[in-house]
């Protein structure tokens, strides 16, 4: 059998539906939880049972080097004025972890993903960083597709 080492967590990309953002610096998703219903009955024994209840999904963040590129700070500033067709700007967004040799190995699927926080980042002329943007993403799901 093949040995199977673990895929290294610094090589990824990212598709947003039509978005042409190149490359993150780093991208953190959230928990997904289920909330258990503690439920019982008045004949039964003196355990309770546990439903499964809602299922919640954290909120996904990106950030990445900034450049010339505004297509990430203008899907959140569509929120920002007042759209009120929230469907047109929910977006399915892909991650895909890839290997050594840059093969996707593993990919995680963000459905109806809209941005509902912005950080731009910091200024600091002592400094020599690279500027760092971060975008929130609420979702209503996350799922590991390959």
């Amino acid at each position: 059998m093949a040995r199977q080492d673990p895929l290294r967590k610094f090589r990824f990309r990212l598709e947003i539906d039509g978005l042409q953002q190149a490359a993150f610096s780093e991208v953190s998703i959230g928990d997904l939880a289920n909330d258990p219903i503690e439920y019982r009955e008045g004949d039964e024994p003196t355990t309770v049972r546990k439903l499964s209840g809602l299922t919640k999904y954290a909120n996904v963040t990106l950030k990445w080097g900034i450049t010339d590129s505004t297509e990430l700070a203008a899907w959140h500033q569509q929120i920002v004025g007042g759209a009120t067709a929230l469907e047109e700007i929910r977006k399915t967004v892909v991650i895909r972890v890839q290997d050594e040799a840059g093969a996707d190995r593993a990919a995680f699927e963000i459905t109806r993903a809209w941005p509902c926080k912005y950080d731009p980042t910091d200024l600091n002329a002592t400094g020599n960083e690279v500027a760092i943007d971060s975008l929130e993403l609420c979702n209503e799901g996350i799922r590991r597709i390959q």
